[in-house]
């Protein structure tokens, strides 16, 4: 199994903080959760953190047995 990790309001739109997927490529991952969730992680405002290492490109990942990828939404302030 691999896991999905939510962080801040994503953790609210999944209703958990982390998920185990089977392990598979993302788009097959992405294609079993809520539109809303899926959309919520592909906002070009979420960065993502492949096996704790922030990653730029999203295209062509797949998780392996084991795998972690983390969603961090990006941080308002003032």
């Amino acid at each position: 199994m691999a896991r999905l990790v939510f962080l801040g309001r994503l953790q609210d739109v999944a209703g958990c903080a982390e998920r185990e997927v089977a392990a598979a490529p993302l788009s097959d991952i992405l294609a079993t959760l809520s539109p809303e969730l899926a959309l919520a992680l592909t906002d070009e405002r979420v960065r993502w953190a492949f096996n704790g290492e922030l990653i730029a490109e999203h295209g062509g990942i797949t998780l392996g047995e084991g795998d972690e990828l983390a969603f961090l939404p990006a941080v308002s302030g003032g």
